[in-house]
């Protein structure tokens, strides 16, 4: 063999050793130590404690005409049109999110002029559907009260974990989109289990499991991808959230295009509508 051959093996051969090494290190953290680092990652402890509300605004996909749009549970959306050879374009409409500590959110989705909205006080919930001639606020139905009750609050699962009752556990280590990432299992109290990958190196949410969807009679898996993160006054914050659905072409993208850390926010406004 050629030298040039020789320093190539040996080239691979280490590049493959120190592959194995840092993943071997990644593998070696706790659980304990993961989270403390990415409860630092997201800006600390004491800074994700004292935010008591948060605003997001953006812009949210709602699909096009193809059968493989994904069906986005959306409060008052219509059903898609019949799917055609030629799929268009998404659609992007407005939205705002509000969220108060105490599991407390109040979404707002702009669309031909119309407004549906959504509100969770923390245990109950009622929507506003004009979009579907529903202008009569509704409460949840049984499935949209357990999705919101297995939401983590304002500051996301993983900080004080114990003292909400859930349980976490590394699965391993696997790549994420190209990066290693520890992949979480998170057991809630309520028995809901939840899958979370962290970034090996940035040490910040790159995934989350999403709820199972039935298309076409099956369940798909769903995939939650986190991306863009941005420091919004000491709290790193993503700026696009995109939905993978198993099997489906066409996937759903959330932009955040502004972010408003604790916000002066009327209670009232994530209380049932009168």
């Amino acid at each position: 063999m050629s030298r040039a051959g020789i320093f190539a093996v040996a080239g691979a051969a280490l590049v493959m050793v120190l592959a194995l090494d840092a993943r071997g290190a990644a593998a070696k953290l706790t659980v304990s130590q993961i989270v403390e680092k990415n409860i630092a990652a997201r800006g600390g402890l004491t800074k994700w404690r004292n935010l008591q509300t948060l605003s997001w605004s953006g812009k949210m996909d709602a699909g096009g005409n193809n059968e493989r749009t994904l069906n986005l549970k959306i409060p008052g959306m219509p059903p898609p049109p019949p799917p055609s050879k030629e799929p268009k374009p998404q659609v992007q409409l407005p939205y705002v999110l509000e969220l108060m500590r105490g599991h407390k959110s109040r979404l707002e989705i702009e669309f031909n002029g119309q407004k549906a909205v959504q509100v969770y006080d923390g245990q109950q919930g009622w929507k506003l559907r004009p979009f579907l001639n529903r202008n009569d606020w509704e409460p949840f139905s049984a499935e949209e009260l357990k999705a919101a009750g297995n939401q983590a609050d304002i500051d996301g699962p993983l900080i004080d974990y114990a003292a909400q009752g859930t349980k976490v556990e590394l699965v391993g280590v696997e790549p994420v989109e190209g990066k290693d990432a520890y992949q979480l299992k998170l057991t809630q109290k309520n028995g809901h289990v939840l899958h979370e990958w962290i970034d090996a190196q940035t040490f910040l949410e790159v995934k989350v499991e999403g709820a199972p969807r039935k298309l076409d009679g099956k369940m798909h898996a769903v995939s939650v991808y986190f991306r863009d993160y941005k420091d919004v006054n000491g709290l790193m914050i993503p700026h696009l959230i995109e939905t993978v659905v198993q099997g489906v072409e066409r996937t759903e993208k959330i932009q955040i295009e502004k972010v408003e850390v604790n916000p002066r926010l009327d209670a009232k406004r994530f209380t049932k509508p009168g």
